[in-house]
């Protein structure tokens, strides 16, 4: 019946039947479900764009993201993710997109911009704006059962150094709950290289770093990987954005 239920859920999306904040009769999904959810109607089609490069519905389902959970959009920026995240949890569920107010202020403002587009007349209404400092929201500890953070912690780490990239991570894993699990995706760089000025960052040095904070690396997936980038390239270069060698990790809170 489960099975059965997320087939019509889907078709109804794909048929503009079903607005996407109104989904989630699946308990899990599956990637090629969720990649038809999201293709429905109301995702705007710039975002849509952008889903062969970076494989949403792959990354939500590796990260066992599922409808109803409450997740944690870490550093969302415009919101790209933030809106995945909401037709992945559905109705019942709640997604936090989280920026510092500095954040959104920068670059003119186009954050802030991009976010209250997407966020406008209440149209994903399982999201929260969530504006602080990570270290300071008001989210109540161990109540995150899943949070995301994609291609933005390596400027916390060649920025601001191993401790604040450590306190980073120790403070998403304060929200999550026992068992809960963090997804992290970045742009791979290779140890000794010029990572802070390509905004790439190695995954050994992310691997040894997380080792401190009391994570376990539960999976690491080569679903973003692209063999012809070499590391050696800006990330925002005209050959590479969209395009770089990712890094796509699957972090868990013990349960114990």
């Amino acid at each position: 019946m489960n099975s059965i239920r997320r087939f019509l859920t889907v078709v109804l999306m794909a048929s503009g039947l079903v607005i996407a904040s109104g989904i989630a009769s699946a308990e899990t999904w599956t990637a090629d479900e969720l990649a038809a959810a999201l293709n429905g109607p109301d995702r705007p089609d710039a975002d849509k764009a952008r889903d062969a490069g970076r494989k949403p519905a792959g990354v939500v389902v590796f990260g066992g993201i599922e409808p109803g959970m409450v997740v944690l959009d870490v550093m969302a920026s415009g919101g790209w993710y933030t809106e995945v995240l909401s037709i992945a949890t559905g109705p019942e569920g709640t997604v936090y997109s989280q920026n510092s107010q500095s954040s959104l202020e920068s670059r003119g403002g186009a954050s802030l911009k991009a976010l209250n587009e997407r966020l406008g007349d209440d149209r994903l209404p399982n999201v929260v704006r969530t504006i602080g400092e990570l270290g300071e929201l008001n989210i109540e500890p161990g109540s995150v059962d899943a949070a995301l953070t994609a291609l933005n912690f390596h400027d916390t780490y060649n920025f601001n150094g191993d401790e604040a990239a450590t306190e980073f991570l120790q403070n998403i894993y304060r929200y999550l709950k026992p068992g809960g699990v963090l997804v992290m995706i970045d742009h791979i760089g290779d140890s000794g290289g010029e990572n802070t000025k390509l905004h790439r960052i190695s995954k050994q040095d992310v691997i040894d770093l997380i080792a401190g904070t009391g994570f376990v690396v539960e999976a690491d997936s080569e679903l973003l990987g692209n063999p012809a980038d070499d590391h050696t390239q800006m990330v925002f270069g005209k050959d590479m954005r969209g395009n770089t060698d990712r890094f796509l990790l699957k972090l868990r809170k013990p349960a114990g």
